[in-house]
């Protein structure tokens, strides 16, 4: 949520997703943002009592998609077809796109085209009333917690491919805790609802481990 960030949180990747005032998700997503400012990552993820999970899994999965937009967004210059020539979190991970529709065999590109793919497939995903419905009474499809698995596991490779890539520039721009803060909260989401297999996050396995599993601060530094 727009709150962790910054002088620089208007600087976005992608256009932000809104959702619309008036509606339960809105007030889903406030309640959310008074949880999360209370400062308790793991009370914030909780189902709230007598919520329905599909609506508290899409606030949140458009929560995350522009925070992973704004963080982003702050490093794109950095981000080139020249630095990362492949999208990747360390040597020994590597992503090929493909979403299944237009792009269905797997094409290997440059991470600020990957981003760009994934974010675009995202946020159609999300623009969909289909999938994402945002009036009262309108059902979510049925399959929408896998559809939600889907754009959560690809969302974390961002997340992914920031620390391994370029922890270094978010550290010259003082965004490490913003960073930090909020890879936190999608972990304790993600792991509260069971939205990522574990073979998914094994990139960052070692901070997720060292970091939130011990429970020690995610200020510090990736190493």
């Amino acid at each position: 949520m727009s709150f962790l960030f910054g002088s620089r949180s208007n600087k976005t990747f992608k256009p932000k997703k809104n959702i619309p005032e008036g509606t339960h998700q809105y007030d889903l997503m406030k309640h959310a943002a008074a949880t999360l400012g209370s400062g308790n990552l793991r009370l914030a993820v909780v189902l709230p009592e007598g919520e329905d999970l599909n609506e508290w899994v899409a606030v949140n999965t458009v929560d995350f998609f522009n925070q992973i937009n704004m963080l982003y967004g702050t490093i794109t210059e950095f981000c080139t077809e020249t630095s990362c020539p492949v999208m990747s979190a360390s040597p020994k991970y590597e992503y090929h796109w493909a979403d299944g529709q237009t792009v269905k065999k797997p094409i290997k590109c440059s991470a600020p085209k990957y981003i760009d793919y994934l974010m675009t497939w995202v946020q159609d995903q999300l623009d969909d009333e289909t999938l994402f419905p945002s009036k009262i009474g309108v059902p979510f499809p049925k399959n929408f917690l896998t559809i939600a698995k889907t754009i959560l596991k690809r969302l974390f490779r961002v997340y992914a491919h920031i620390y391994h890539q370029h922890f270094k520039e978010v550290i010259q721009l003082n965004e490490e805790a913003h960073l930090n803060t909020s890879f936190k909260h999608f972990i304790f989401f993600v792991e509260e609802f069971h939205m990522i297999e574990r073979k998914e996050l094994a990139p960052l396995q070692e901070l997720i481990m060292e970091k939130l599993t011990r429970k020690i601060s995610l200020s510090g530094s990736f190493n």
